[in-house]
């Protein structure tokens, strides 16, 4: 009956849990986020200063972006488990979320590479057909959808990453247009961010960061609300138990 709630209802959920929780989201995603974005900005503008005749991709930007990898899936562990043990009325503290995320960081790791290969495909094989890239996209988008709970099956059901991609394609059917509209939550958001990097770019590299890491921050509101989605249409799962 709960997986029947309006889209309303489910953000208003996702928008008071953020603002009661966002002492201890912050001293749980801030540090990790400075590491994701200070990594990301670095890596742009090693691309940015690129030779386009002669690119060189070297060691440290291999190193840099398996490390990016690895900080986002503890990040998105770190921040999951929160979730689940606040849903289940827990109280756990910083250092005790972070150690526990660890173990869930080879499995995000490798669903987030089956995942992203997953979404990226249709896109990449309608490429090599000119203009129907944009059929490619559509279906991308929809796939980006079907997957978006990969990171909660492996977190809260306890899946392989195999197993979490299958779970998260069966189990997102139904709520696949909601989903879509929860994701779309990221383009307002990245508008904004963008808007305000810019702005910042004059002041200098500190504020960029800061700014930046503000916005990914904010934007961990759209996680929010799909796990808030994700608690609502799974009674079956519990039923099942």
């Amino acid at each position: 009956m709960e997986s029947h709630m309006s889209l309303s209802a489910i953000l208003t959920e996702a928008y008071n849990f953020f603002r009661n929780h966002i002492r201890q989201l912050a001293a749980l995603t801030v540090p990790i986020l400075f590491l994701q974005v200070g990594i990301q900005m670095w890596l742009g503008m090693e691309i940015n200063s690129a030779d386009l005749e002669n690119p060189q991709f070297g060691v440290p930007h291999m190193i840099a972006m398996m490390v990016l990898l690895l900080v986002f899936s503890l990040l998105i562990a770190a921040l999951t488990l929160f979730m689940e043990v606040r849903s289940h009325g827990h109280e756990p503290s910083t250092g005790i979320l972070l150690k526990t995320s660890l173990s869930f960081v080879p499995p995000l790791l490798l669903a987030g590479v089956f995942s992203g290969l997953a979404i990226l495909a249709p896109v990449m094989l309608f490429a090599a057909f000119g203009p129907i890239w944009l059929v490619g996209l559509v279906i991308s988008i929809y796939v980006f959808a079907r997957l978006a709970y990969v990171n909660f099956m492996v977190v809260v059901e306890r899946l392989t990453p195999l197993e979490a991609i299958k779970g998260s394609f069966k189990f997102s059917g139904p709520i696949a247009f909601k989903t879509l509209l929860v994701l779309m939550l990221y383009i307002p958001l990245s508008l904004i961010g963008g808007t305000l990097s810019s702005l910042a770019q004059s002041v200098g590299f500190p504020l960029v960061l800061v700014v930046e890491v503000l916005v990914a921050f904010f934007g961990l509101f759209v996680n929010v609300a799909l796990f808030r989605l994700y608690m609502v249409s799974r009674p079956s799962i519990d039923e099942q138990v």
